[in-house]
């Protein structure tokens, strides 16, 4: 895996669900074949509504009409990203359009494990709020290991490491949560 991800940003905020990300009618592609598994990029974001779409602007298309891949390899969302249906085709479009990874404040957990599951692509949990910070088309340099990333546009760091105390934390909830499950407790970093 690569350690430093670079591209332009895609900026939307809360609430995107996996219905914005890939309609219905676009689910009887078949995945399995590439000739038709590329219509999932077309078709990305594509039901995000006007006035959202692109931030600040809120008008620009994820993907360029009668194209397969998008301009944006970065998606800056808000809180909630990816809720809404369980279908694991939400984070396959990303990929299938271009997307390298997925920042977000926090996501619909199904979102976040079919991401995780089906190694489409990284979804990263923001400390701060970069829909604020980030503009549609900043050109942003993503340091996986180091957890922190640069908007070159902007020439500004914008996400510090995560506070220890808050990550021990998670793993405590992400540990009880597992343990309701019917697991043992046992957390991975891939949880």
């Amino acid at each position: 895996m690569q350690t430093v991800i670079t591209g332009k940003a895609y900026v939307l905020g809360d609430n995107i669900d996996t219905d914005q990300i890939i309609p219905a009618q676009y689910l009887s592609f078949n995945p399995s074949l590439p000739e038709e598994r590329k219509f999932f990029g077309m078709y990305a974001m594509s039901s995000v509504p006007e006035g959202q779409r692109g931030l600040p602007a809120g008008n620009i298309n994820f993907v360029r009409e009668n194209e397969f891949k998008s301009d944006y390899q970065i998606v800056v969302g808000g809180k909630n990203f990816g809720s809404g249906s369980s279908r694991e085709h939400a984070p396959l479009a990303l990929a299938e359009a271009g997307v390298k990874c997925v920042i977000a404040e926090f996501y619909a957990r199904i979102f976040f494990r079919n991401s995780v599951n089906g190694g489409y692509l990284p979804p990263l949990e923001s400390v701060e709020r970069l829909v604020a910070r980030v503009r549609t088309g900043d050109e942003l340099e993503v340091h996986l290991t180091e957890n922190y990333v640069i908007n070159k546009t902007q020439n500004e760091p914008l996400r510090a490491p995560p506070d220890r105390r808050r990550a021990a934390d998670h793993r405590s909830r992400r540990r009880v949560q597992v343990r309701e499950e019917g697991g043992d407790g046992e957390v991975t970093d891939a949880a």
